[in-house]
């Protein structure tokens, strides 16, 4: 497959250059299944966030919620929930008067560091000026 790059708008455009080229277009399916589960996983509106303030070490409900602005108690406990049962965070409660809950990432988590330094490369690279 071509490539033509059209510096007035800076997009690259594929041109096929033959028919057969493109049965190399369509995704191994599986390849997909994997990435679609991947994405799912730590999408919605405030998981990444969750994660990455996650990543300095164990935070208390309300430490996350004092460190997401604009997040409510309900979406919160709501996102913890979801990404508890995936696998990424880990709940802890103390049994203590009051009640004290640590929110900390798994190893699994811990693995998306290296995702999370190559956005925040990017983000610096790319980002607009305001």
């Amino acid at each position: 497959m071509d490539f033509m790059t059209s510096m007035e708008n800076q997009t690259t455009v594929a041109q096929p250059t033959s028919d057969a080229g493109c049965m190399a277009c369509t995704p191994d399916p599986a390849l997909l299944a994997t990435f679609q589960h991947a994405i799912r996983t730590i999408s919605g509106k405030w998981k990444l966030e969750i994660l990455f303030c996650l990543m300095d070490g164990p935070i208390r409900f309300g430490g996350l919620r004092r460190a997401i602005g604009g997040i409510t108690q309900h979406m919160l406990t709501a996102q913890l929930r979801e990404l508890e049962q995936d696998g990424l965070v880990l709940r802890t409660a103390f049994t203590e008067v009051p009640l004290r809950v640590e929110y900390q990432l798994t190893a699994a988590a811990y693995g998306l560091l290296p995702t999370f330094r190559a956005m925040l490369a990017w983000s610096e690279q790319y980002r607009r000026p305001a």
